[in-house]
């Protein structure tokens, strides 16, 4: 078979998806008129997850997982806005790695909305100026995110997913020749994450820290001899030049992102809940605390504390663990621990993300 003919078979098959895809849109507008008329939330993290799921059990290749992944995420997205108008709210400004993020997760048909602060986004959505949020919870390499951490100690949103992005630095510049380079511009998580790069290549260079790498980009699309750590996106907006790619110390930098809203994802099979607790200040007292999960077998994935800036040495502690709090193990283990901490809160329940 000859190219000319090819082409024109891949011409009656993308005709056969364009039908398939109007069918979907047309189910997908029935779908959304009954869940505007009972009031069911928009966007279902377990649903989402169980399409992902099951279309890569299906799959035979040779499209790669993560390209049909792609692909449907874009169809999905589309499918959101059919159903209702979604806004997200995120830590902005654009092409920053949370904006990626959100669209990591939500695609290009919703709209986006960005936020100066972490602070912001969670008045977006409590204000219901947006429909859900995207804020980052920790780094592989920096830890934490502690402002993430602080506002749900008095906000009552849940977190209802989470999306995993592997992060990329790169040096980028309206210079052809980094050897012109005299001042960087970036954040300052970002510079500790390239120091060892920037010093044996520009040791010279002037460091700048500003309020994200989307900003340092467009700072460096103004001047000359300048350039700015930043992410691929960023370069594409501003149209500038990446003259080193992956410049970070550590191959492995991937930050966890959560999804804010005030809807409750319901169980899947692999689920993580995120709850805060404190406990009084005496001696085995987190020992006590811990005693209900080891009992009743659950997997504590992770745990953080934080002050409670109420009181000197008094303490909240941050815990992630495997399975829903509907799951009997776990709704078992967080009576108990109810009962023996001076104050309790479950964050949400959610599908797990896939890590990078």
């Amino acid at each position: 078979m000859n190219l000319k003919a090819l082409r024109n078979k891949i011409d009656l098959i993308d005709s056969g998806i364009l039908r398939l895809l109007n069918k979907r849109a047309k189910v997908i507008l029935d779908v959304g008129r009954i869940k505007r008329k009972s009031k069911a939330p928009i966007y279902v993290p377990e649903r989402e997850k169980d399409v992902y799921d099951n279309l890569a059990a299906k799959n035979k290749g040779p499209i790669s997982g993560d390209a049909l992944r792609a692909i449907f995420r874009e169809v999905m997205s589309s499918a959101l806005s059919l159903e209702h108008p979604v806004k997200i709210a995120y830590l902005g400004p654009e092409f920053t790695f949370t904006h990626l993020a959100s669209m990591k997760k939500f695609g290009a048909s919703v709209s986006y909305t960005g936020c100066e602060t972490i602070t912001a986004v969670f008045a977006e959505v409590e204000k219901e100026r947006a429909d859900y949020g995207v804020v980052p919870i920790e780094n592989s390499i920096d830890g934490a995110i502690t402002h993430t951490q602080d506002m749900f100690i008095e906000s009552d949103l849940k977190i209802c997913s989470e999306i995993y992005l592997e992060i990329s630095h790169n040096l980028i510049s309206r210079e052809a020749d980094k050897r012109k380079i005299k001042k960087i511009y970036s954040k300052s998580q970002v510079f500790a994450q390239c120091r060892p790069w920037i010093e044996a290549n520009l040791p010279g260079a002037e460091l700048v820290e500003v309020s994200s790498t989307a900003k340092a980009a467009e700072i460096v699309s103004k001047e000359r001899f300048s350039a700015c750590v930043a992410g691929e996106l960023a370069a594409k907006k501003y149209n500038l030049k990446i003259l080193s790619s992956s410049i970070e110390d550590s191959a492995h930098n991937v930050t966890r992102f959560l999804v804010i809203g005030k809807m409750e994802a319901k169980p899947t099979k692999n689920d993580k809940t995120s709850i805060m607790f404190s406990v009084k200040d005496r001696s085995g007292a987190l020992h006590d605390i811990l005693v209900p999960f080891k009992r009743n077998g659950i997997n504590m994935m992770k745990i953080e504390s934080r002050p409670s800036r109420i009181r000197a040495w008094e303490y909240y502690f941050f815990v992630d663990l495997k399975g829903h709090y509907h799951d009997a193990k776990v709704a078992r283990a967080l009576r108990d621990l109810g009962k023996s901490s001076m104050y309790l809160k479950i964050l949400g329940s959610y599908p797990i993300g896939d890590n990078v």
